[in-house]
Protein backbone atom coordinates (compact mmCIF):
# COMPACT_ATOMS: atom_id res chain seq x y z
CA UNK A 1 0.00 0.00 0.00
CA UNK A 2 2.76 2.31 0.78
CA UNK A 3 4.50 2.10 -2.54
CA UNK A 4 0.87 2.52 -4.32
CA UNK A 5 0.56 5.32 -2.28
CA UNK A 6 3.89 6.62 -3.15
CA UNK A 7 3.47 6.22 -7.03
CA UNK A 8 0.20 8.12 -6.76
CA UNK A 9 1.91 10.81 -4.76
CA UNK A 10 4.46 10.69 -7.08
CA UNK A 11 1.64 11.58 -10.08
CA UNK A 12 0.32 13.80 -8.39
CA UNK A 13 3.73 16.22 -7.89
CA UNK A 14 4.04 15.35 -11.87
CA UNK A 15 0.75 16.61 -12.82
CA UNK A 16 1.16 19.92 -10.18
CA UNK A 17 4.76 20.41 -12.12
CA UNK A 18 3.42 19.94 -15.54
CA UNK A 19 -0.12 22.18 -14.88
CA UNK A 20 2.26 25.16 -14.66
CA UNK A 21 2.80 24.58 -18.57
CA UNK A 22 5.24 26.10 -20.96
CA UNK A 23 7.13 29.01 -20.14
CA UNK A 24 6.77 32.31 -22.20
CA UNK A 25 9.72 32.25 -23.75
CA UNK A 26 9.39 28.66 -24.62
CA UNK A 27 5.99 29.25 -26.31
CA UNK A 28 7.21 32.33 -27.97
CA UNK A 29 10.11 30.65 -29.48
CA UNK A 30 8.08 27.46 -30.11
CA UNK A 31 6.32 29.18 -32.54
CA UNK A 32 8.88 31.21 -33.98
CA UNK A 33 10.83 27.98 -34.57
CA UNK A 34 7.55 26.56 -35.76
CA UNK A 35 6.84 29.30 -38.42
CA UNK A 36 10.37 29.74 -39.59
CA UNK A 37 10.96 25.70 -40.22
CA UNK A 38 7.36 25.81 -42.34
CA UNK A 39 8.59 28.41 -44.20
CA UNK A 40 11.86 26.88 -44.70
CA UNK A 41 10.15 23.81 -45.80
CA UNK A 42 8.16 25.49 -48.43
CA UNK A 43 11.15 27.84 -49.56
CA UNK A 44 13.44 24.79 -49.77
CA UNK A 45 11.16 22.42 -51.68
CA UNK A 46 11.08 25.19 -54.42
CA UNK A 47 14.57 25.57 -54.58
CA UNK A 48 15.01 21.51 -55.01
CA UNK A 49 12.05 21.52 -57.95
CA UNK A 50 14.96 23.88 -59.71
CA UNK A 51 17.38 21.21 -59.32
CA UNK A 52 16.31 17.96 -57.89
CA UNK A 53 19.74 16.53 -57.82
CA UNK A 54 22.10 16.01 -55.39
CA UNK A 55 25.84 15.48 -55.46
CA UNK A 56 29.03 15.03 -53.60
CA UNK A 57 32.18 17.33 -53.62
CA UNK A 58 32.53 20.68 -54.66
CA UNK A 59 31.24 21.08 -58.00
CA UNK A 60 27.93 19.20 -59.75
CA UNK A 61 25.60 20.24 -62.58
CA UNK A 62 23.17 18.52 -64.84
CA UNK A 63 26.18 17.40 -66.54
CA UNK A 64 28.02 15.84 -63.79
CA UNK A 65 26.69 12.15 -62.65
CA UNK A 66 24.42 12.92 -59.31
CA UNK A 67 24.47 11.10 -56.08
CA UNK A 68 20.68 11.49 -55.93
CA UNK A 69 18.09 12.50 -58.39
CA UNK A 70 14.73 13.18 -57.01
CA UNK A 71 11.42 12.77 -59.18
CA UNK A 72 10.01 16.06 -57.78
CA UNK A 73 9.40 18.17 -61.16
CA UNK A 74 10.08 18.18 -65.00
CA UNK A 75 13.81 19.11 -64.19
CA UNK A 76 14.34 15.90 -62.92
CA UNK A 77 14.25 14.61 -66.78
CA UNK A 78 17.38 15.13 -68.51
CA UNK A 79 16.35 14.62 -72.17
CA UNK A 80 15.74 17.01 -75.08
CA UNK A 81 19.19 18.73 -75.15
CA UNK A 82 20.89 20.15 -77.84
CA UNK A 83 24.32 18.58 -79.44
CA UNK A 84 26.85 19.00 -77.02
CA UNK A 85 29.82 21.46 -76.86
CA UNK A 86 33.16 20.12 -76.53
CA UNK A 87 36.97 21.35 -75.57
CA UNK A 88 38.11 18.69 -78.12
CA UNK A 89 36.81 15.60 -80.38
CA UNK A 90 34.93 13.10 -78.01
CA UNK A 91 31.83 12.18 -76.17
CA UNK A 92 32.89 11.61 -72.83
CA UNK A 93 31.36 13.63 -70.24
CA UNK A 94 34.76 15.25 -69.28
CA UNK A 95 34.70 16.79 -73.11
CA UNK A 96 31.28 18.65 -72.66
CA UNK A 97 31.60 22.04 -71.83
CA UNK A 98 28.01 23.11 -71.76
CA UNK A 99 24.57 21.92 -73.68
CA UNK A 100 21.33 23.45 -73.92
CA UNK A 101 17.89 22.31 -73.05
CA UNK A 102 15.33 22.23 -75.64
CA UNK A 103 12.27 22.10 -73.37
CA UNK A 104 11.10 24.68 -70.51
CA UNK A 105 12.15 24.44 -67.12
CA UNK A 106 10.94 25.15 -63.46
CA UNK A 107 12.71 27.99 -62.22
CA UNK A 108 11.57 29.42 -58.95
CA UNK A 109 14.82 29.90 -57.11
CA UNK A 110 14.85 34.13 -56.90
CA UNK A 111 11.85 34.18 -54.67
CA UNK A 112 12.30 31.25 -53.15
CA UNK A 113 16.02 31.51 -52.25
CA UNK A 114 15.09 35.08 -50.71
CA UNK A 115 12.88 33.89 -48.69
CA UNK A 116 14.49 31.08 -47.60
CA UNK A 117 17.75 32.98 -46.46
CA UNK A 118 15.61 35.52 -44.72
CA UNK A 119 13.25 32.35 -42.65
CA UNK A 120 16.50 31.02 -42.18
CA UNK A 121 17.79 33.69 -39.84
CA UNK A 122 14.62 34.16 -37.97
CA UNK A 123 15.16 30.18 -36.92
CA UNK A 124 18.03 30.85 -35.85
CA UNK A 125 17.06 34.03 -33.46
CA UNK A 126 14.14 31.65 -31.79
CA UNK A 127 17.02 28.77 -31.57
CA UNK A 128 19.56 31.09 -29.94
CA UNK A 129 16.45 32.52 -27.32
CA UNK A 130 15.31 29.25 -26.64
CA UNK A 131 19.63 28.31 -26.00
CA UNK A 132 19.69 31.13 -24.23
CA UNK A 133 16.78 31.16 -21.71
CA UNK A 134 17.38 27.33 -21.01
CA UNK A 135 20.89 27.31 -20.33
CA UNK A 136 19.91 30.27 -17.44
CA UNK A 137 16.77 28.72 -16.68
CA UNK A 138 17.95 25.26 -16.50
CA UNK A 139 15.04 23.66 -18.62
CA UNK A 140 17.47 22.17 -20.51
CA UNK A 141 19.47 20.58 -17.71
CA UNK A 142 16.31 19.53 -15.69
CA UNK A 143 13.88 18.36 -19.07
CA UNK A 144 15.75 18.03 -22.23
CA UNK A 145 19.36 16.06 -21.48
CA UNK A 146 18.59 12.69 -20.86
CA UNK A 147 19.90 10.79 -17.81
CA UNK A 148 21.68 7.73 -17.84
CA UNK A 149 19.34 6.19 -15.67
CA UNK A 150 16.44 6.73 -18.65
CA UNK A 151 19.00 5.66 -21.33
CA UNK A 152 18.77 1.82 -20.17
CA UNK A 153 17.19 -0.84 -22.55
CA UNK A 154 14.52 -0.90 -19.85
CA UNK A 155 13.39 2.38 -19.91
CA UNK A 156 13.88 2.76 -23.11
CA UNK A 157 12.00 -0.07 -23.68
CA UNK A 158 8.88 0.85 -21.33
CA UNK A 159 9.05 4.03 -23.04
CA UNK A 160 8.25 1.94 -26.74
CA UNK A 161 5.81 0.07 -25.27
CA UNK A 162 3.63 3.02 -24.00
CA UNK A 163 4.16 4.71 -27.00
CA UNK A 164 3.36 1.83 -29.34
CA UNK A 165 0.46 0.95 -27.14
CA UNK A 166 -3.31 2.65 -27.98
CA UNK A 167 -5.01 4.41 -27.04
CA UNK A 168 -1.72 6.48 -25.74
CA UNK A 169 -1.78 8.16 -22.02
CA UNK A 170 -3.45 11.49 -22.30
CA UNK A 171 0.14 14.16 -22.56
CA UNK A 172 0.21 16.57 -19.41
CA UNK A 173 0.36 19.65 -21.03
CA UNK A 174 4.38 20.52 -20.37
CA UNK A 175 7.41 18.92 -18.94
CA UNK A 176 8.99 16.79 -17.19
CA UNK A 177 9.16 14.17 -20.64
CA UNK A 178 10.09 11.02 -21.22
CA UNK A 179 12.95 9.12 -22.69
CA UNK A 180 12.09 9.06 -26.11
CA UNK A 181 11.00 12.45 -25.82
CA UNK A 182 14.08 13.74 -24.57
CA UNK A 183 16.44 12.16 -27.04
CA UNK A 184 14.30 13.61 -29.76
CA UNK A 185 14.14 17.00 -28.50
CA UNK A 186 18.36 16.64 -27.75
CA UNK A 187 18.97 15.42 -31.31
CA UNK A 188 16.79 18.45 -32.47
CA UNK A 189 18.36 21.13 -30.54
CA UNK A 190 21.82 20.24 -30.20
CA UNK A 191 22.41 18.40 -33.60
CA UNK A 192 20.16 18.62 -36.58
CA UNK A 193 19.73 21.88 -36.11
CA UNK A 194 23.21 23.36 -35.73
CA UNK A 195 23.55 20.90 -38.58
CA UNK A 196 21.47 22.48 -41.16
CA UNK A 197 22.60 26.31 -40.16
CA UNK A 198 26.11 25.17 -40.27
CA UNK A 199 25.72 23.50 -43.65
CA UNK A 200 22.96 26.71 -44.86
CA UNK A 201 26.51 28.93 -44.43
CA UNK A 202 28.46 26.34 -46.45
CA UNK A 203 26.53 26.94 -49.28
CA UNK A 204 26.62 30.56 -49.14
CA UNK A 205 29.16 31.80 -51.17
CA UNK A 206 30.06 35.06 -49.41
CA UNK A 207 30.07 33.26 -46.15
CA UNK A 208 32.56 30.64 -47.34
CA UNK A 209 34.51 33.49 -49.29
CA UNK A 210 34.89 34.63 -46.06
CA UNK A 211 35.50 31.16 -43.83
CA UNK A 212 36.82 28.79 -46.20
CA UNK A 213 37.40 26.85 -43.40
CA UNK A 214 33.20 25.19 -43.82
CA UNK A 215 34.02 23.80 -47.57
CA UNK A 216 36.78 21.76 -46.61
CA UNK A 217 34.85 20.94 -43.01
CA UNK A 218 32.32 19.21 -45.43
CA UNK A 219 34.06 18.97 -48.78
CA UNK A 220 32.78 21.24 -50.59
CA UNK A 221 29.40 22.87 -51.21
CA UNK A 222 27.30 19.65 -53.19
CA UNK A 223 28.52 18.08 -50.23
CA UNK A 224 27.27 20.69 -47.57
CA UNK A 225 24.37 20.26 -50.00
CA UNK A 226 23.60 16.89 -49.85
CA UNK A 227 23.78 17.17 -45.83
CA UNK A 228 21.31 20.26 -45.70
CA UNK A 229 18.65 18.06 -47.74
CA UNK A 230 18.93 14.82 -45.16
CA UNK A 231 19.28 16.68 -42.22
CA UNK A 232 16.34 18.88 -42.86
CA UNK A 233 14.51 15.91 -43.83
CA UNK A 234 15.09 14.66 -40.40
CA UNK A 235 13.88 17.32 -39.12
CA UNK A 236 10.37 17.27 -41.27
CA UNK A 237 10.17 13.56 -39.90
CA UNK A 238 10.47 14.78 -36.26
CA UNK A 239 7.68 17.44 -37.31
CA UNK A 240 5.51 14.76 -38.48
CA UNK A 241 5.94 12.71 -35.40
CA UNK A 242 5.72 15.31 -32.92
CA UNK A 243 2.18 16.69 -34.93
CA UNK A 244 0.75 13.08 -34.21
CA UNK A 245 1.87 12.40 -30.83
CA UNK A 246 0.04 16.20 -30.02
CA UNK A 247 -2.60 14.58 -32.00
CA UNK A 248 -3.02 11.09 -30.20
CA UNK A 249 -1.85 11.98 -26.59
CA UNK A 250 -4.78 15.36 -26.41
CA UNK A 251 -4.86 17.80 -28.64
CA UNK A 252 -6.59 20.44 -27.11
CA UNK A 253 -4.91 20.07 -23.80
CA UNK A 254 -1.68 20.78 -25.47
CA UNK A 255 -2.17 23.66 -28.08
CA UNK A 256 -3.95 25.45 -24.52
CA UNK A 257 -0.93 24.77 -22.79
CA UNK A 258 1.65 25.60 -25.40
CA UNK A 259 -0.24 28.81 -26.30
CA UNK A 260 -1.87 29.95 -23.27
CA UNK A 261 1.03 28.48 -21.13
CA UNK A 262 -1.28 26.84 -18.61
Amino acid sequence: MAAVTLDEGQQRSTLQRSTQGHALWVRFSHWLLAASVLTLAVSGFIILMSHPRLYWGAVGNDLTPALFELPISRNYHHSGWTAPVTFYPGTGASAIVSQARTYDIFNQNGWARSLHFLAAWFMIAAALIYLAAGLIGGHLRRHLIPRARELSPRSLGQDILAHIRLPMPRAAGGPPYGPLQKLAYFGVVFLTLPLIVVTGLAMAPAVTAAYPVLLDLFGGSQSARTIHFFAFAALVLFLAVHVAMVLLTGFSRQMRAMILGG
